[in-house]
């Protein structure tokens, strides 16, 4: 059983980085144009991907752009919903769907 996944796992993970490599856009990708990538990867399965994966694609915090977080800079932590201000406001607001839901019902 070993064996095979000493096979499997890194097969994967060469094709999962090929895939995200062909994939991404040409501004996300950094150090090096899109094809020379996609070859590294295919030729060092390994290495190739290992690097693609550390140093190949800007990446963004999971959470930007989502008011779950608060703070900014490095003391960024997540929120819970119910302490959230803006999910709390969100939720103040009237959904005119709602008004109509709550009319025809008998």
């Amino acid at each position: 059983m070993l064996r095979v996944l000493m096979f499997v796992v890194p097969l994967a993970l060469s094709v999962y980085a090929f895939i995200d490599c062909i994939s991404t856009d040409e501004q996300d990708i950094r150090h090096m144009p899109k094809p020379l990538w996609a070859i590294l990867v295919l030729l060092f399965p390994l290495v190739g991907s290992i690097s693609w994966l550390i140093a190949g694609k800007k990446r963004a915090l999971a959470a930007d752009g989502w008011s779950g977080v608060r703070g900014g800079g490095r003391s960024r932590q997540w929120v819970a919903p119910d302490d959230n201000p803006e999910f709390l406001k969100s939720l103040d607001q009237d959904d005119p769907d709602d008004d109509k839901k709550k009319r025809d019902e008998p």
